[in-house]
């Protein structure tokens, strides 16, 4: 039996290698969400404008990705230095895109008129892509580089100086 003692202990060490990364590898998995030096993830939504916009008709341009709600006062309260911001960088190869979360068109058009909001409002009515970018609550900012890679996720309202920051690494 002393000759196998050998045996048993690197069958463990190889047991508890193997269960530690196991267990590793669970508690910090990204659960599919979408993280900062990710890819994002492509979407196809129609917009308030009735056209069908694509991630991939933004290709080569720095995005601003705001998820938003009518009924959430803080992505109302952002709604300005959104707008701001957009006219700002419209010439500087930046594109801003709203995306309006399981709202219904009426609802969305009635806010653009209301705000005068000009750049793109897109319409997840059932939540799609939401799903996919891993949002949660609202407002989220995804910033995306021209490059096609998400460079910062902000959940909550944006300051101005988080905003101006994230427009100056696009």
């Amino acid at each position: 039996m002393k000759k196998n003692k050998p045996i048993q202990i690197v069958i463990l060490l190889g047991i508890l290698i193997l269960g530690g990364y196991a267990i590793g590898s669970s508690l910090f998995a990204s659960d599919g969400k979408p993280q900062v030096g990710d890819k994002p993830p492509a979407f196809s939504l129609l917009g308030t404008d009735g056209s069908v916009h694509n991630l991939e008709d933004y290709k080569g341009k720095g995005l601003v990705v705001n998820f938003w709600g009518s009924w959430c006062e803080p992505c109302v309260r952002e709604m300005p230095l959104l707008e701001e911001q957009s006219k700002v960088w419209k010439d500087r190869n930046v594109v801003f895109l709203g995306i309006n979360v399981g709202e219904d068109q009426m609802t969305v058009s009635n806010f653009v008129k209301q705000f005068g909001v000009t750049f793109p409002l897109l319409l997840d009515k059932e939540k799609q892509t939401t799903r996919k970018y891993g949002i949660g609550p609202l407002p989220t900012t995804v910033f995306i580089s021209s490059e096609g890679k998400i460079i910062d996720i902000r959940i909550g309202e944006l300051t101005r100086n988080v905003l101006e920051s994230n427009l100056q690494r696009l």
